[in-house]
């Protein structure tokens, strides 16, 4: 056999002997001693809308007949948990069928490369912290995390609310289910639960007239800023067996987390190294919210009162008009105030009707109002249209706590007459796995 025909024997045969001997040590995980848990829930939705989607016509929405379908979310969680006391948790989820993009090479286009968006919708990293609970009764997370303003905060899963959508108060006024980065201290005393929070601020040059601060909520970019901070303190009280009351407070910056530095203060003998040579402008975000549960067969409801006020509200929409259509950002006038204030309340009938235990079946009403325009500074058009009033009723078919049925029917109008009402008949399935 010739030399080199040999060697190439000898290392192929070296190699098997190699992959043959150690196929344990290929694996890329490594052992730990965490215990890992899988949980979630889940919605499909179908809503069927008397309206147009264009409201900024001067009558508001035109009349229309159209059905949406939607795979609303699928949210996977995994909590993993370490003898030491540390436990990871994380969040994933999936709005609207996910995202995606490709490239493609288009022969009609003179052989140009393409990149196109192949499918709707977002996928979101929620929550991702590390915590750690001391004498049973005290908890610091360290991570993303929800924001604790709000029922959301909390009482997320389709099968802990009544209507088939959640509060337009709180996926409206407020980033909707909101999560941020930063630290979480939570003490459990007795009936009385304390969480404070210390996380990164909102950007200002997402707010807009329809949403107030609610569309604020950073992830456009790769990085989160954080050079504006924010403290949240909220206290719940579990007054009794299925009755608890609370109320949650807000304070951040709203000016230094913007993609550029354009909320400064104007100045002509600044030092041109310096970035904001004369500060900064003010934009102090605070919110302040009062929520309630009540849960005590065949009754149940919640209620949400939040309110809010904006510093520097001219400056910012001054800023943001003069932002580039590439940022992204809505560009509409900002309120320095904005309310909103949600009731709702449902009976379980499958008593009354002879139905299985397992299920419920619950009648409900749903009231919301809120004006996400409630002040504006001198100068800001206080448009009528974002004051709205909805009404939703409806009945929900619960079966076992897991998977729930919901059908309802919600009437929403607006701060001026001329604006025509709308009407939506929302279906949705919702599961908690």
């Amino acid at each position: 056999m010739p030399r080199a025909l040999a060697l190439v024997a000898a290392l192929v045969a070296a190699l098997v002997a190699a992959l043959v001997a150690a196929p344990a040590s290929a694996d890329p995980l490594p052992a730990t001693p965490f215990t890992l848990s899988v949980g979630g829930y889940g919605e499909l939705g179908a809503a069927l809308h008397d309206h147009g989607a264009d409201r900024s016509r001067p009558a508001g929405a035109q009349r229309d007949l159209r059905l949406e379908l939607d795979a609303t979310r699928f949210v996977v969680a995994l909590q993993a948990r370490a003898p030491s006391g540390w436990e990871l948790e994380a969040e994933l989820e999936i709005e609207h069928g996910g995202t995606g993009a490709a490239r493609e090479l288009d022969y009609d286009e003179f052989g140009e490369y393409e990149t196109e968006v192949e499918q709707g919708g977002e996928v979101i990293l929620e929550e991702l912290y590390l915590e750690k609970t001391w004498a049973g009764r005290y908890q610091l997370k360290l991570g993303r995390f929800y924001v604790g303003l709000g029922h959301l905060a909390s009482r997320f899963r389709p099968t802990d609310y009544l209507a088939a959508t959640r509060s337009e108060v709180e996926t409206t006024l407020l980033p909707g289910q909101w999560d941020e980065l930063g630290a979480s201290f939570t003490a459990f005393l007795g009936r009385t639960r304390v969480t404070a929070q210390l996380i990164n601020g909102l950007d200002s040059t997402g707010f807009s007239a329809a949403a107030w601060i609610g569309t604020g909520h950073q992830g456009a970019f790769e990085t989160i800023r954080a050079t504006d901070l924010a403290g949240v303190v909220r206290v719940d009280v579990a007054a009794t067996a299925g009755v608890e009351v609370g109320a949650a407070g807000y304070l951040g910056g709203a000016s230094r987390n913007r993609p550029q530095a354009d909320l400064v203060e104007d100045c002509a003998d600044g030092d041109p190294d310096l970035v904001a040579a004369c500060g900064y402008v003010s934009a102090p975000v605070a919110i302040g919210e009062v929520h309630g549960h009540y849960h005590r067969p065949p009754l149940r409801g919640s209620a949400l009162i939040v309110g809010g006020y904006l510093g520097s509200s001219a400056a910012i929409t001054e800023r943001n008009r003069r932002l580039s259509n590439e940022a992204g950002a809505p560009r509409s006038p900002v309120a320095s105030a904005a309310y909103g204030v949600s009731v709702e309340a449902g009976v379980d009938v499958a008593p009354w009707l002879g139905v299985c235990p397992r299920y419920a079946v619950e009648p409900f009403v749903r009231l919301e109002r809120y004006d996400t325009m409630f002040r504006t500074a001198a100068g800001v058009f206080d448009n009528p249209r974002y004051l709205r009033t909805v009404v939703t009723g409806g009945a929900g078919l619960t079966i076992g706590g897991y998977l729930t049925f919901k059908l309802d029917v919600a009437h929403r109008r607006y701060g001026a007459a001329a604006l025509r009402p709308e009407t939506t008949v929302d279906a949705v399935a919702g599961f908690v796995y």
